[in-house]
């Protein structure tokens, strides 16, 4: 096959390109490291780079658990059987919240500030760009007759901010940079000048048991001179500056400062040029493993961003602006979520807030999952490793929570958690509070990230997790009058219902998405017993629990159920479509294995959106994902120009509003979906494929069961694949076509089923080639 990931960067330019400086926070261009984050502004004359560091967070770890709620618990329960939820949610209300209601936030770590000074001239040929394929962020303009050019990263390898100043005329380069935090500058203690060429700040993250952090700033500069005067770097008539930044905590380190310190040094004794080789290396490995091309190139390719985001609004079409923000997505989670690093929280790693819209820290519901969905297909595997530390470190909190809380064993989270992993309820928000399954879906990205990759060492680790979460519910559930076993109490994310009196409620018995989220967790934990031979008497019990789950049921108007009675919503438009869990990310329910629920799932999301659902980025971005499950490409591709037109903001960032990073991801992901899907056990090429994307390819994609595949279309038909196998053993892939498959010039024998099936035995290391005949 022809098609690879470096025929297609050949000939498409992965970069947002801007032609002015950022206006505000939201304009600027993220890059991070997954630990190390900045949002960089652009501007000529006083430059500002936004800071974080992910263990930046108010507040120590605390025992949140209520210590009244298992006295109480059945009396909710009796009251909810009874058809009372009000009384049943002003007693979880007192009894079921966490004391205190909130868990802790996330906080920016500062801010560098730079203030430039020019000789005599205009200033012309601004420009300001990132390039998505290598991490680096690059300011270019000339004053006068002199060019001066600025490139920042984050550096993986080196552990810290990289930022290099040029011009092409001597001693041209003269500012007065500082630290500064929070808008009044009054979030720290001191800025202490370490050397001659480094300061620090100190500060503490402020509660009780809130971490120390350390930020440190480190000058490398080529003729001129630096002084530190006060809080304040100098440079006068430099040829070149290099700006090093390092931040660390107390919550990875007993002395940040010494770590910070030793970070920078490290840093200052390469050239810029070894700095920058390292990290383009490291990015590029990452970025390069999967290529998207949808069209050819054309002039506005070379448009500025934000006039292309603007045309798009207008109704031009941009379907290379698509591929763009495919990769953006990918681009995010290399940024926020590296091996050693926090996972990406509700703004990824990039925060400007001392106290963020929703904490900004990770809402489990939907929102965190939703960081993770393009981990896997978008071949950055690894990038998922931080929420399974995360995951990890819940267990113990988590069995605190379900012991005092609810008197049961295994471990529970609800609809939130923090930096410290608490598990106790979030909030007194009636429709999200007092859900239990927060740690039941996260468990299945463990088995997510086996099935994709086969790695049995790995589900050996995952399997105490999934299992442990699972044992939560063999104690929760509770039977009901015609023997099913139902999560009580619980809610639907975030919805509520109507009772035929007229009454609301929120807290219920039973939510769909609870037995949906159940089916896939106890199936998850069954069959990787199986894999590892062994736990069988575990699932026999999981086994019989999953028969008596409530099955999935279609309304009175065709929709499927949200509650377990057929309830009218209180929100009809509601941005969530929790019901429709099953559809996606899970997989029970599919176009030929459960028709009914498929048909059900398509008449809810036509009458979610004909009510106004999808009016946040990541609602409209999850949209897109069941569409393309319903593999309707169509209203699939609607649902991306929608996300691109009402929900994305000028530097493609994802808009809430505010800004919240979960629908670049949920789109990055929905866009993999149209052009591969694996969730069956069958690899389905280009099964959602709308009508303009006539022509394209892709490359490095991953499906589950151990394989890598590139596509190539053209005429809305597949020309040609090539699926690259990790894995020995049976290959089966839907392709609707007449075709020959071939192992590098040997043809293979294949079997052909019906519905364009067909099936190999596939060798593992091999590659093999898919073309019509």
């Amino acid at each position: 096959m022809t098609t690879n990931s470096t025929h297609i960067d050949s000939y498409i330019d992965y970069q947002l390109r801007f032609d002015k400086p950022a206006a505000a926070w939201e304009e600027a261009l993220p890059i991070g490291n997954g630990r190390l984050g900045g949002m960089v502004f652009g501007h000529p004359h006083q430059e500002r780079i936004a800071l974080n560091e992910d263990s930046v967070w108010y507040g120590g770890p605390r025992d949140r658990n209520n210590p009244d709620a298992h006295a109480n618990l059945e009396q909710i329960r009796t009251l909810l059987s009874q058809g009372r939820p009000r009384e049943a949610q002003d007693l979880a209300a007192m009894a079921l919240s966490g004391v205190p209601e909130s868990q802790r936030h996330y906080m920016p770590l500062g801010d560098l500030t730079m203030s430039f000074r020019y000789g005599e001239g205009e200033l012309t040929d601004y420009s300001r760009e990132l390039n998505l394929s290598d991490g680096i962020a690059k300011i270019s303009y000339r004053v006068g007759n002199t060019t001066y050019e600025r490139e920042i990263f984050c550096s993986y390898p080196d552990q810290a901010m990289i930022m290099n100043l040029t011009s092409n005329g001597s001693g041209a380069i003269s500012l007065k940079a500082r630290l500064t935090r929070g808008e009044t500058n009054r979030y720290y203690d001191e800025i202490v000048q370490v050397n001659s060429s480094t300061i620090v700040m100190r500060g503490n993250c402020g509660g009780a048991g809130g971490s120390d952090f350390r930020t440190v700033i480190q000058i490398v500069i080529e003729g001129g001179s630096l002084s530190l005067i006060g809080e304040n770097i100098v440079i006068e008539q430099a040829d070149k500056v290099m700006f090093i930044v390092s931040a660390a905590t107390t919550f990875r380190y007993p002395d940040p400062e010494a770590e910070a310190i030793r970070i920078a040094g490290e840093a200052s004794n390469r050239t810029y040029r070894e700095l920058k080789e390292r990290h383009s290396t490291d990015f590029q490995a990452l970025m390069g493993r999967v290529a998207l091309k949808l069209s050819d190139p054309s002039d506005a390719d070379r448009l500025p961003t934000d006039i292309r985001l603007s045309r798009v609004k207008e109704g031009a079409e941009d379907l290379e602006l698509i591929a763009i923000y495919y990769q953006f997505g990918r681009y995010l989670l290399v940024s926020s979520s590296r091996p050693g690093s926090l996972p990406a929280t509700l703004q990824g790693i990039w925060n400007e807030h001392m106290l963020p819209p929703w904490d900004s820290k990770y809402t489990i519901n939907i929102n965190t999952q939703m960081n993770y969905w393009p981990a896997e297909s978008g071949n950055l595997a690894e990038c998922h490793e931080p929420l399974f530390e995360l995951l990890e470190r819940m267990r113990e909190p988590g069995r605190r929570t379900a012991q005092l809380m609810y008197g049961c064993g295994g471990f529970v989270a609800h609809h939130n958690t923090d930096i410290w992993a608490d598990t106790a309820p979030q909030d007194i928000y009636l429709p999200a509070t007092y859900w239990p399954m927060g740690a039941a879906w996260l468990c299945l990205h463990l088995w997510e990230h086996y099935e994709f990759g086969k790695d049995r060492l790995f589900l050996e680790q995952a399997y105490s997790v999934m299992r442990e979460a699972a044992l939560f519910f063999t104690s929760y559930l509770t039977e009901t009058n015609d023997g099913l076993v139902v999560t009580t109490p619980s809610v639907s994310p975030e919805n509520t219902y109507l009772l035929p009196n007229g009454e609301s409620g929120t807290v219920c018995i039973g939510p769909s998405m609870d037995s949906q989220i159940l089916h896939e967790l106890f199936t998850a934990c069954i069959e990787a017993a199986h894999v590892l031979e062994t736990d069988e008497s575990f699932a026999g019990i999981l086994n019989e629990l999953r028969s008596r789950l409530p099955q999935p049921t279609v309304g009175k108007h065709g929709q499927l159920q949200e509650w377990l009675e057929d309830f009218e919503e209180a929100e009809p438009g509601h941005r969530h479509i929790s019901h429709l869990f099953a559809l996606h990310p899970g997989k029970r329910f599919t176009i030929r294995g459960t028709p009914d629920w498929t048909t059900a799932s398509r008449v809810t999301l036509e009458r979610r959106l004909a009510s106004g659902s999808g009016h946040t980025g990541w609602s409209r971005a999850w949209i897109i994902n069941l569409w393309a499950r319903l593999e309707e490409g169509e209203k699939a591709y609607d649902n991306v120009l929608a996300l691109l037109t009402h929900s994305t903001l000028p530097n493609l960032l994802d808009n809430h509003p505010p800004f919240q990073i979960d629908g670049n991801f949920g789109g990055s992901a929905g866009i993999a979906e149209m052009l591969l899907q694996s969730h069956t056990g069958v690899i389905h090429l280009l099964p959602a494929l709308p009508q303009s994307w006539k022509e394209g390819e892709v490359t490095g994609l991953r499906a589950r069961g151990g394989f890598e595949v590139n596509i190539r279309w053209r005429e809305g038909s597949l020309e040609e694949a090539a699926i690259s196998c990790n894995l020995t053993g049976i290959c089966t892939v839907r392709v609707g076509r007449s075709i020959k498959i071939m192992d590098s010039d040997k043809e293979v024998s294949f079997i052909k089923e019906s519905d364009g099936l067909v099936k190999w035995d596939a060798i593992a290391g091999r590659r093999y080639v898919i073309s019509g005949c």
